[in-house]
């Protein structure tokens, strides 16, 4: 294992001390000039989340963040999950802190279902519930990952919350195959291995996984998870590259909270869950202005969750889903002059079998059937289109889509944002978009004899406005501002029938206003600082009190850009669950401060090898929102890297 100290005692260079203090002083002012250049050119990121084609950071409109493969690597993490709680707006409930675990997703204050998740663009919602499953999705297939936060339907459809969009890994181009093997090992033998391989075979370029988690629980979770992908790329033509990926994820979750009791009995669980995928894409160039871009996509999801009695080993419920998706899209982008335009079309139908289990003595109790099957299914359509306008310093970003599905009719979904360049490093933005939620399926058609379908609900939407500012003025220093104001009506509500009935309606409407900021220190002698703190008032038109979500973050970073990086990361994340649902038991008044070291070594030209350890909520600290699955104390893991 490795102990704090000696992650800290990986700070110190070997020959920090034999050099003179002058020596250093230049050597520091020239690493301050590389890292100034280097800190500011990686602020202006190509991103395609926001409108669907590749254009600047710089000329996007959206409040975005992007994530790469380098800055998940330097974290150490485990789950997208993880990844994600440090994007400042974005909330992530762990529910059962552990090792690696399902999780809810909450932008700006929205709700989960209000998220929408994609991997590549297949979209990992469930049909049949209200979670996205990224914890699922394994961190070394992924190249960024890509947050709008806020409506995104104008692009995206339903996503009155935002869009969370995974872009996975390019195929190699060598014919020497590049890859890499890495395996770490903590406390409760949570271990996660596996290893990667890309290049090119003849006219065809490859990219493969494969990957394994598992651990016998920080806490009650006990997890075994396997992850394969592949992705092959081929272009019959300098003007046609034709992609097809493939994924599969099984993880497998059992638990056993020590708290959980009914019927004078002690309760286990299982979630087995699996997510299969397919995705094609043909992209076209007619010119240098204009492409084509065709994908076609299926994805299975299935979840099997089963609560026992320990004590008699008797069912006492379960719920068991598989979804299946079949769709596609087709787009046409243009980008000459001051234009970068997309119009685009896409479809899909969707279907699930969901079953509901009861065991004898709660099927007794609340006299309902042992099982129940229902068999919600959905068709949508949609087109939509926008332009990113660029003249001089201001890009301006008009956008439509109209969304139609068979079961709650159509919408339509404008935008309109700018952005402008008011200066070398300083960029300001002001959006306003119309966003929706289409309502989980099971709301509309049947979820299980205690859920009683609404065939009438409607989509949940949104009037959103967000205005900030990003400035590097000062030089060493970036500065961030975004205000945020969204106004939801026909908010998704249940009404309790009876004690054991529910029913979703279209309630009233609730406004989620609030202000991200940030800032980050440029590298001074290898060292910077980052600290963000988030806030959202989320204000019902009810009786209802209001409620403040907050998140401060803080991050110091050591890095010398060549065989040495060191993390100290720590995060508060306020609920205001403790006044509104005491029932819950939560607790979360501590910051959770994790220490991550990570040393490369330079084995030949084209190998390295790198040691990393992790210190997990180094004071121990409570964060979790229900009684029965506190978060882990601190823990302890390690492991290697090596690359070729």
């Amino acid at each position: 294992m490795i102990s704090a100290l000696s992650l800290l005692a990986l700070a110190l260079p070997a020959d920090a001390a034999r050099k003179p203090a002058h020596l250093e002083a230049e050597l520091a002012l020239a690493t301050t000039r590389e890292d100034l250049q280097l800190f500011w050119d990686e602020k202006d990121l190509i991103v395609e989340s926001a409108t669907r084609t590749d254009k600047p950071l710089s000329q996007t409109a959206e409040n975005m963040v992007v994530i790469t493969a380098e800055e998940i690597e330097k974290m150490n993490a485990h789950s997208v999950d993880e990844v994600l709680s440090r994007v400042p707006g974005v909330f992530v409930d762990f529910g059962q802190p552990d090792f690696v675990t399902t999780s809810g997703l909450y932008i700006q204050g929205s709700k989960s279902t209000q998220v929408a998740v994609k991997i590549d663009g297949v979209p990992l919602n469930l049909l049949s519930g209200d979670i996205a499953m990224t914890f699922e999705v394994p961190l070394q297939i992924i190249e960024r990952i890509e947050i709008v936060k806020g409506a995104a339907s104008s692009a995206w459809g339903s996503a009155l919350g935002g869009v969370i969009n995974i872009i996975t890994k390019e195929t190699g181009d060598t014919v020497l195959p590049r890859g890499g093997l890495y395996g770490s090992i903590g406390e409760a033998k949570s271990l996660d291995y596996g290893g990667e391989l890309s290049g090119k075979a003849g006219p065809v370029g490859y990219y493969l996984h494969a990957g394994r988690q598992e651990s016998q629980g920080l806490r009650v979770n006990h997890l075994l998870k396997n992850t394969l992908f592949g992705k092959l790329t081929a272009t019959p033509t300098s003007d046609l590259t034709l992609t097809v990926s493939s994924g599969f994820m099984d993880p497998d979750i059992s638990y056993a909270p020590p708290k959980a009791f009914k019927f004078g009995e002690n309760l286990k669980g299982r979630l087995d869950s699996s997510i299969f995928f397919i995705n094609s894409v043909a992209a076209y160039r007619f010119s240098d202005e204009l492409s084509l871009h065709v994908n076609l996509h299926s994805i299975r999801l299935a979840n099997d969750s089963t609560s026992t009695m320990i004590q008699s080993n008797r069912l006492y419920n379960g719920n068991r889903s598989a979804d299946k998706t079949i769709g596609g899209d087709i787009r046409l982008t243009y980008s000459s002059g001051i234009h970068n335009a997309v119009l685009g079309g896409e479809a899909s139908n969707g279907d699930t079998e969901v079953t509901t289990q009861f065991g004898p003595i709660l099927s007794a109790a609340l006299g309902l059937p042992a099982n129940s099957t229902v068999y919600p299914d959905i068709t949508r359509s949609a087109v939509y289109a926008n332009d990113t306008v660029t003249i001089g310093p201001v890009s301006v970003t008009p956008g439509i889509r109209y969304d139609h599905n068979d079961i709650a009719g159509g919408f339509v979904s404008p935008s309109l944002g700018f952005a402008w360049k008011v200066a070398d490093r300083t960029v300001a933005r002001a959006s306003v978009a119309r966003g929706f939620t289409t309502p989980v399926l099971t709301q509309m058609q049947g979820g299980g004899p205690m859920l009683t379908p609404n065939p009438d609900l409607k989509p949940e939407q949104v009037w959103s406005y967000q205005a900030g500012i990003e400035t590097g003025a000062l030089d060493y220093l970036n500065l961030s501002a975004t205000y945020f104001r969204h106004d939801v009506k026909d908010e998704l509500t249940q009404t309790v029938l009876s004690p054991i009935m529910v029913y979703t309606v279209n309630g009233g409407k609730v406004t989620r206003q609030g202000y991200e900021l940030g800032a980050e220190t440029v590298p001074f002698y290898y060292l910077s600082l980052k600290a963000a703190f988030s806030y959202v008032r989320i204000s019902p038109d009810s009786d209802l009190s209001g409620q403040d979500n907050y998140v401060t973050q803080l991050r110091l970073r050591y890095d010398d850009r060549k065989s040495l990086n060191i993390d100290l990361y720590g995060q508060q994340t306020w609920w205001n669950l403790v006044n509104s649902q005491p029932a819950q038991g939560a607790k979360y008044n501590n910051f959770i401060w994790d220490l991550t070291a990570t040393k490369r070594f330079q084995l030949t030209d084209t190998t390295t090898a790198e040691i990393f350890g992790t210190v997990h909520n180094m004071f121990s600290g409570s964060s979790y929102t229900y009684y029965l699955y506190e978060n882990p104390q601190r823990w302890v893991e390690g492991g290697v890297r090596f690359k070729f």
